[in-house]
């Protein structure tokens, strides 16, 4: 029986909150994991921690700052620095633990947080490997997937946050996910039915993102340093990905030194859930394998 116990670490004096599984007795590699924009572990973070504890792996799950089981306040904002600055916390906490092994730290990101593994990546030091599944790597290529109707309606919303921010009054709140042609984050076709396939029965998951994140994402292209990551690196991207387009993934794990590109005839939100999931995580354990045997 795969043994999770509930963590909390700081990360600049707040709170965040996990779980950490134990993947057998003694020192062994450590898998660091959160999830992609607006999300929370319990959408179906737990199904691969679970599957990575079986094989032998620690694996420690996180939720960021203002989301989920983590404190800050207000709730539902998503700062792509302070997220940096929560896997740096989440990296020393699981190096402050006497049963992981410190040279085998392994970085897992998905979506937007694929994005996030990448830019620490390559930044390097102690990182053994890293995998982004179906990765957010290239802002501009992901606004200009929105359409130009969508990032004007964005645009706006994320100034009238900001006006909220300079008043310190309550976020503007947008949607994380809706239907094509409502005001969301993600609003490919497929995305909201997608994104309610990974809540499992009975949880309130909050819908929300404060709106000024829109004026950072366009910005955010972390794919830009595949070359810097030395590491092995796993991406695995979907080919018909409307939400995080594919092309820049392709592109970025080729580029990397020791990038592994594997590709699949699926949609954005097909890679987390059956009958795919166990594809996308079979190919993940054998990339560890190879990498990081026990």
């Amino acid at each position: 029986m795969i043994s999770r116990e509930n963590i909390e670490f700081l990360s600049s004096g707040t709170a965040c909150r996990g779980w950490f599984y134990r993947g057998g007795e003694g020192v062994r590699p450590c898998i660091v994991m959160a999830h992609g924009f607006g999300g929370v572990k319990e959408m179906r973070l737990d199904a691969y921690a679970e599957r990575f504890a079986q094989e032998g792996y620690h694996v420690l799950v996180f939720d960021y700052r203002h989301f989920g089981a983590s404190d800050g306040d207000p709730r539902q904002l998503l700062s792509i620095r302070k997220q940096h600055q929560d896997w740096r916390a989440a990296l020393d906490f699981v190096r402050s633990r006497e049963e992981v092994d410190k040279t085998k730290i392994i970085l897992w990101g998905t979506s937007f947080s694929g994005g996030h593994v990448a830019a620490l990546a390559a930044k390097g030091k102690g990182i053994a490997v890293a995998i982004s599944q179906v990765p957010h790597l290239d802002g501009i290529a992901t606004a200009l997937a929105s359409g130009f109707v969508k990032n004007i309606r964005l645009s706006l919303a994320s100034l009238t946050d900001v006006l909220c921010a300079l008043l310190k009054s309550k976020p503007f709140y947008v949607d994380i996910v809706a239907q094509p042609g409502k005001l969301g984050a993600m609003t490919a076709p497929g995305a909201l039915e997608g994104v309610m396939r990974l809540i499992p029965p009975g949880f309130q998951y909050s819908e929300k993102v404060a709106a000024r994140i829109f004026l950072s994402v366009p910005f955010y292209s972390p794919g830009k340093n595949a070359k810097k990551i030395n590491c092995p690196w796993l991406v695995q991207v979907a080919l018909r990905d409307l939400t995080t387009p594919s092309k820049p993934a392709v592109n970025a794990a080729k580029k990397a030194p020791k990038g592994e590109l594997i590709t699949y005839d699926l949609d954005h939100f097909d890679v987390y859930v059956d009958p795919h999931f166990e594809r996308t995580i079979s190919d993940q354990l054998a990339f560890l394998k190879r990498h990081i045997p026990l």
